[in-house]
């Protein structure tokens, strides 16, 4: 399974960025004797804040924010860990394997002549529709995803620096060259991290 990733910034400097329990050790040394609300952390797939609880030692801190598994690992699995598995529930007809789930689908008539009319019938005509919808959309459902990430750490962190709302409207408009220009003058940090985060944002994105 794939570790979630974390960037937290200290005013308009990067300072940590990695799984949230380095993370969250680095704020807590960071924010020792200064303001908390200095130091903001994004989730690096969502673009948004992640609020932490930093009270106790370094090694709580870590423990808290550690990835489930390897607390388990560690010795602090749950109750739920030591219960014995469910006994299997019984299926009913139909593909158990595939994974086939059986739900209604209210259709015209001459939808239903036609799908019957189909190599397989209507429930594999169905699924072959719906396999390539979500194909062709899925480049579209990427790109959009992209610009809400980058718009949502742009908006913490950017919206009062010169050239946001130009950026903010180069970037839905997928024009790479205009937000380059208009976050020109933005710190480093904050500008490398909007692209890092607007990477698949443009059309032409691989």
């Amino acid at each position: 399974m794939e570790t979630s990733s974390y960037t937290a910034f200290d005013a308009d400097r990067r300072i940590a960025s990695g799984p949230l329990a380095e993370v969250a050790l680095v704020v807590k040394e960071t924010t020792e004797g200064q303001r908390p609300h200095d130091v903001l952390v994004f989730d690096d797939a969502t673009g948004r804040v992640v609020d932490l609880y930093l009270v106790g030692s370094a090694e709580e801190v870590a423990a808290r924010y550690a990835p489930k598994k390897q607390t388990e690992q560690n010795g602090h699995s749950s109750e739920k860990a030591l219960q014995p598995p469910p006994a299997p529930k019984r299926r009913g007809p139909g593909r158990p394997k595939l994974g086939v789930v059986g739900k209604e689908v209210t259709l015209l008539p001459r939808h239903w002549e036609w799908l019957g009319s189909q190599p397989g019938g209507a429930s594999v005509t169905l699924r072959k529709l719906v396999e390539r919808a979500r194909k062709a959309g899925a480049r579209t459902d990427r790109v959009r995803n992209a610009r809400e990430v980058a718009y949502r750490f742009m908006s913490a962190m950017a919206g009062d620096l010169p050239g946001f709302e130009e950026a903010t409207r180069a970037l839905f408009a997928g024009d790479r060259a205009k937000l380059e220009s208009e976050t020109g003058g933005w710190p480093g940090d904050v500008r490398d991290y909007t692209f890092e985060l607007a990477s698949g944002a443009f059309p032409d994105a691989s």
